[in-house]
């Protein structure tokens, strides 16, 4: 199907990701998933081939990149490639914009250039044991001590959270409850009373360090402060369409590369004397992907195409990462099916989708919490008005 998204200089930034990916990536990948963790080279590799902080002005190292097309390439070429756990999007398309729009010239400053150069790798430090979707069970606290924040409290399921230089922080910097009284603190790697417990064993992106935090008394300065104090519920509610909208650009590029994938699988794979592809069943089962996967790539496209004119909002966004999530889920279980018994060797590429990709409905808001999004939106009194937390 064409696109019609992509210019000249998309495409060419196209082939500058592949070439990184078929020469830093893909001949480490299998150590990476034995080791759980991406090697901090590899990190150094993608600052200098001018993959990380592509929208931060060039005057910090940035790519300053006119657009978030040439993030969408990158999400894209990382997804069909089978690197989601080397999280790239995570630090330019989440943790990014945060540092560009809310960070002081000084934090800028001291913060960007090694964001850019890989030399800092980031995360962010929002799920607890006991607080998921909804910010109103967070019970991390930081208590004003004049000069500095006492940060105490544990957050898990943090992706980069072994390698993480810097930790963006939601905390509770009032006793007041529900969604007010957070903020966003920065804590740096060193910090003393910030502790990293174990790299978590999960079922698929076994390179990606996913990690359980501790902060106990932990002296983060004022000056590590990111954005307004007590505003970290609206910092984060107008940072996540576009985390969404990312994990739909991957998830729809994930599901088509598997189909690919599949599609060649079953014109050569026999069964009963002829090609898999010869019988009708699995005909029809192609089809039904194919189109799914261009219905869907359409709607995504143009997410991609508003959200660069500055036009996206927070259902537009929740429709894209439920639907392009959901499908990548069914698209690699049907493939599956249609590998047989190969297809649950974990040696054939759709093994890996089927496990890598199950995580896409759960972060960045599960698809239930997307339904509920939209539902308040459609059916509050106010058009727009839907809010995550009540």
């Amino acid at each position: 199907m064409k696109r019609h998204l992509f210019d000249d200089d998309h495409e060419a930034f196209r082939d500058v990701v592949r070439t990184f990916l078929a020469k830093e990536v893909a001949p480490h990948q299998e150590r990476w998933e034995r080791d759980g963790i991406v090697a901090r080279e590899a990190w150094l590799a993608a600052g200098r081939r001018g993959l990380l902080g592509l929208t931060v002005p060039e005057e910090y190292g940035g790519g300053g990149a006119p657009d978030y097309r040439y993030s969408a390439v990158l999400g894209e070429e990382f997804a069909r490639a089978g690197a989601r756990g080397f999280a790239v999007t995570l630090h330019n398309d989440i943790i990014g914009p945060y540092l560009t729009s809310l960070a002081t010239d000084e934090q800028k400053a001291r913060w960007l250039p090694g964001f850019c150069s890989g030399e800092l790798i980031t995360a962010v430090a929002m799920t607890e044991p006991g607080a998921g979707s909804d910010l109103q069970g967070i019970r991390t606290t930081a208590t004003d001590e004049g000069d500095h924040w006492l940060l105490n409290g544990a957050k898990t399921f943090i992706s980069n959270g072994i390698l993480a230089d810097l930790v963006v922080v939601v905390a509770r910097t009032t006793p007041e409850g529900g969604s007010k009284g957070l903020s966003l603190l920065v804590v740096e790697r060193g910090m003393p009373g910030f502790e990293r417990g174990r790299n978590l064993d999960k079922i698929g992106q076994k390179a990606q360090d996913t990690a359980e935090l501790s902060f106990t008394d932990v002296r983060v300065p004022k000056d590590n402060l990111l954005g307004e104090e007590n505003r970290g519920f609206a910092h984060l509610m107008a940072h996540l369409p576009q985390e969404r909208l990312s994990i739909a650009v991957g998830a729809i590029a994930a599901a088509e590369h598997v189909l690919d994938l599949t599609t060649r699988y079953v014109k050569e794979r026999e069964a009963f004397g002829r090609p898999l592809s010869g019988h009708q069943h699995v005909r029809f089962e192609i089809a039904e992907m194919a189109t799914e996967c261009a219905v869907t790539r359409t709607f995504v496209d143009r997410c991609v195409a508003d959200h660069a004119a500055g036009g996206i909002d927070a259902v537009q966004a929740a429709m894209a990462k439920w639907w392009a999530t959901e499908l990548q889920k069914r698209v690699a279980d049907r493939c599956l099916q249609l590998h047989g018994g190969y297809g649950y060797m974990t040696e054939y590429p759709v093994a890996r989708a089927f496990t890598d990709g199950r995580v896409q409905t759960i972060y960045g808001g599960t698809t239930e919490i997307m339904k509920e999004i939209i539902g308040r939106s459609l059916l509050a009194d106010r058009p727009g008005s839907a809010q995550e937390t009540p």
